[in-house]
Order: C-alpha cells, then structure tokens, then sequence
C-alpha cells in the first residue's frame, strides 16, 4: 500500500511538473495558411478551467514561419461568438490587409487576405485589433508570434531549430477572478506567465540559444534580465537584425515590443537560470513600476497592492540539460548592415503629443489622447504622400510612459530628448516607449502601399489606452490632391500674394504652433524646406524659386495642410 502510494504521488508530482513546462505553439508555414478564431479553455490552475480564446487551439496561435518574397493566402475563420480582426503587427502589407479596426471579421465569416512578405529577417507577431475590444480578445488569449526568415539572416551562425534551440517566449501578466477566470480592463494583474504557462519551465540545452521574446501584455513593461545577472546578447529589435550583438544585463520591452536574445548556456548543464523582471529599478512613470506616474502622487485604481509592482520577479526557470547535435557555440561577433534614414531625407515633419483626457493626479485613471483628438472611426487624422520620408516628433505630455506603435512602416529612432538612442534602439522599429515628458522623433518611408479609404492606425500600445480612444489613423495617397486639404481641424489658412513674384506671406485664422513649411514643384521634388517651431499667425516666407506652379505643405498644430500657389516672377 504504501509503495503504491508512493507511486501515486511519483506520479502526481510528474504530472505537475509536465504541466509547469511552457507551451511551445505549432508552427504553420506554406503559401496557403488557415486560421480558425475560437473559444476553447485552458488549465492555468491545476484542476480549474479557465476560458480562452485561441487560433487553431484553445490559447494562443501557431507561430507562422515565412520566408521574404513568399506570397501568402490567409484564410482566417472568425468562429467566435464576438466579431474581431486580426492586425499583421509589424509586417509591412497594403490597409486592407493590415487588419486594423475596420477590417472586421464577423462570427462564422472568413478573411481572406493575401499579400507578398516583404520585411526583414525578424520576429514580428499578430493579434486582434477591434476596437474597444482588443485587450478583451488578447488578454483571453489570442496572440501568436510570426517568424520571417531571409537569405541575409541564413547566412549567420544563429541557433534556427524551432523549439529545440530557437524558442518563442511570449510574456504576460493577466488577473483572475475569485473562479480563475480571466479579467481585462484590470489594473490588477499580479500573475505572471510565460506562453500561458505560470510558474513554467524550459529544458534547454548547453549550448549558445535564441530567445524570441515579445512582452504581449496589456500594459506591464519587463524590465528582462537573468539570475545572477548573466549576461545576454540582443541580436534582433521588433523589425530586423542589429549590426552586431550588443552584451546586455538588462532589456527594456513595453508591450508590442520584440527582441531576439541570444543566451550562452554551455557551462551551465545540469543547473537553472531564471528569466527575470528586475522591476525594482524601474523609474517612476512606468506601468510596473513601484509608482505608475511621475510622481508620487500619482495612482491608479487597483494598482496596489500588486506583488509585482515595484519587486523583481521571475517569469520562467531554464533547466540546463545536454546539448543537441551540431550546437552552436559562439556568439557571433557581427550580423547584418542596418541602412538607417537621415533626418536630411525627410520631407516633412509631424508633431504629435500624448495627452491625458484630463490633468491632474488622478489623470492615470481616465483615458488619454493622441495630439488631445479622442479616435473616431470616421476621421483621418493625417495624410501621407506615398514614397514621402517624414519625421513623427512625439512629446508625452501625460505622466505615465506609452508604447507607441505605428502600422504599415518600420522606422528608425533618430532621438530622445535629442540625444542619441540607444544600441539597442538602433535597428528597425514599430513601437518605441516614449517616458513621461519626454520627445522622441523617428524617420520612416511610407512607400509600397496606397489607399486613400482603407487606413493605417497609430496608436498606444497599452491596450486599455487604445481601447479608451488613445489611437488615430491616416492614408497613404498616391498623389495629394491639388485642392487645399484640412485634416480634420478648424484651422485655416491663405497664402498672399498668390501669384506670387518674390516673397510669400502665410495668414492663419488664429495663432497655430508652426511646425515645417515645405514647397514642391510639379515634378513632386521638395524645393524648400524650414522648420518653425514657434507660435505664429502669421510668417514671412523668402524664397529663390523660378515661375510655375507649386504645392505649399503647411504643419500645424500637429496637422497637414497643402494650398497650391503659383509663382510669377
């Protein structure tokens, strides 16, 4: 009897150590993929089911492998009871096949887009993207990541081998009701989970491995590290390879954020390292943080008591176990070029503020704004020539730090209060974490794709941000319209004397922060350009240009404008 009992717990505790070893999600690859949008549960408590949401399965979605150049169909089958989309996130792809907010997928309805992979060797992710409901629909469980692969990333000494030295690593906190039931909208998320998977575990061999890690949570940044502060090397930002590796003990992903890391574990067979969330040093004004906003003062409703707010915390134990065959062992010392944009290369400039829907101390607890406009579904909020470079200046204006996240491009972090980004920030990228009070510009070529009715999103990548209304969205338009454009303000204005012989003058209707004036000719060549960062209603402009007619761009208040003049010398 009691040797049958000591069977019954042997077993019992095998089974829960099985449990506690993360979820690695199949893999789908091919030029025809299918994906099914259902409900299904999951067992994040031993014995409790909690409902999910999953593609293909009940929690998270296959991990697609796909190769630059393929052209790929999509079947994407919404066989939920809520109407949802699914947003590429990261992959360069026209607006109708982006799957933003417009792009809906009712229940028992099927999407078919079908589009060439034209990005770098990178790991990117998708996700639904309905408006009001994406922090719903995520934090239920659907998410998975996207793996291209490249000719260029081919060519390197890199662990590939899926799941056996190449792992996905999706980070999660979410919060449970008294039923284990998944709550959102929640400040109180105080369960952290690797690949849905709590407490988990990852045998991994000694030997140099690659981590694919995406911080998929609605609002926690991680503040990625090791035990002992083992030392790792990032390879890879959210859109492609770095120049070289960059030797790390800390990394700093918001949510939406990726990061390829390569970890040394050839000395260490037989023993653990943890994964872990060194919150404790992070700074004031960042979800995770001990203090949320800026100030002390500052507090979010639930946030607190939150063992994970403010402590360091790990997220999943590696057990070092033997090598695979033909493991790598070395840490390269290079990897690609990085053609980085130069601000000379822009054709205008756009600025853009974060704002909270209200000031104050308790601003944390009410919704936030993009350039102080609410999103509404109806509005374009700026237009974009295609093949146009443009600089998006970005000021926080709130008190707490934001991911902010553009659709259709990757870009290049040119600055952060004017200095220099960080190693680590020098790839390509599609969000970047923007602190309080801080300006961030970044470059990027919005060329490809035109639609002047379908659009792209920006937004915050904290979800309960984006769902209260912190986003915006614009088109990309082959030729802008030789008609003035407003876009969608009250402000208006004339250009005087037009024709015009050898200066111009600029009348607002009202005092405007001026941003950039740019002129173009016919051929579409930007001939002129100045910033003017200064409140004015009216300017001056003197310029060298022979007759004909022009395009005058105007920003403003953070918006576009165009008039057409006509120069008579």
């Amino acid at each position: 009897m009691r040797k049958l009992l000591i069977l019954v717990l042997f077993g019992l505790g095998n089974s829960l150590n099985a449990q506690n070893q993360i979820v690695i999600p199949d893999t789908l690859s091919g030029d025809h993929i299918q994906l099914e949008l259902k409900a299904g549960t999951h067992e994040f408590y031993s014995g409790i089911q909690t409902n999910t949401m999953g593609a293909n399965g009940n929690i998270l979605a296959p991990t697609l492998i796909l190769n630059k150049g393929d052209k790929i169909d999509f079947e994407v089958t919404n066989s939920l009871s809520d109407t949802t989309t699914i947003h590429w996130h990261g992959l360069h792809v026209a607006p109708k096949n982006d799957g933003g907010p417009h792009t809906i997928i009712k229940p028992g309805e099927t999407w078919k887009p079908s589009f060439e992979i034209l990005d770098k060797a990178a790991t990117y992710w998708y996700h639904p993207h309905l408006h009001h409901k994406t922090d719903q629909h995520v934090s239920k469980g659907i998410s998975g990541l996207i793996i291209v692969r490249d000719e260029e990333e081919a060519k390197l000494g890199l662990p590939r081998r899926y799941g056996k030295d190449d792992f996905p690593i999706v980070l999660q906190t979410k919060d449970f009701d008294a039923n284990k039931q998944i709550l959102f909208h929640t400040n109180s998320d105080d369960v952290a989970m690797v690949n849905a998977t709590i407490k988990g575990t990852l045998d991994a061999p000694a030997q140099v491995i690659r981590l694919r890690v995406l911080n998929g949570s609605s609002q926690r940044a991680f503040n990625v590290g090791f035990s002992g502060d083992k030392a790792f090397y990032q390879i890879a930002s959210d859109g492609g390879l770095l120049e070289k590796p960059i030797e790390l003990t800390r990394l700093l992903l918001s949510p939406g954020e990726r990061a390829e890391v390569l970890l040394d574990l050839s000395e260490m067979a037989g023993d653990s390292i943890k994964l872990m969330s060194f919150a404790s040093e992070l700074p004031n004004g960042i979800y995770g943080a001990a203090i949320p906003g800026m100030m002390a003062q500052m507090s979010m409703t639930g946030y607190n008591p939150n063992p994970l707010n403010g402590a360091n915390f790990s997220m999943l134990t590696l057990n070092v176990i033997a090598p695979t065959s033909n493991p790598v062992t070395v840490i390269p010392s290079s990897l690609v070029t990085v053609k980085r944009l130069n601000a000379s290369d822009a054709n205008l400039i756009r600025n853009l503020t974060l704002n909270p829907a209200s000031m104050g101390m308790n601003q944390l607890n009410g919704d936030f704004t993009i350039s102080n406009t609410p999103f509404d579904m109806n509005t374009i909020n700026h237009t974009i020539r295609l093949n146009d470079t443009e600089i998006w200046s970005i000021r926080n204006m709130s008190g707490i730090a934001h991911p902010f996240h553009i659709h259709d491009v990757q870009f290049n972090i040119l600055d952060r209060n004017g200095l220099a980004p960080s190693a680590s920030e020098m790839g390509r990228k599609d969000v970047v974490f923007i602190k309080p009070q801080e300006t961030v510009r970044f470059i990027a070529k919005f060329d490809n794709f035109s639609d002047s009715i379908t659009p792209y999103m920006y937004h915050c990548h904290l979800l309960t941000h984006e769902d209260g209304g912190m986003m915006g969205q614009f088109v990309v338009v082959e030729n802008l319209e030789v008609a003035d454009i407003f876009i969608p303000n009250k402000i208006k204005f004339t250009l005087y004397p037009n024709p015009a012989s050898d200066y111009l003058n600029i009348n607002f209707n009202k005092i405007v922060n001026l941003e950039s004036i740019s002129i173009y000719d016919v051929r579409g060549a930007r001939v002129y350009f100045e910033e003017y960062f200064k409140p004015a209603r009216e300017y001056k402009l003197n310029y060298d240009l022979s007759s004909g007619y022009y395009r005058v761009h105007v920003n403003a208040d953070t918006e576009h404008f165009i008039k057409k003049l006509l120069i008579n010398n």
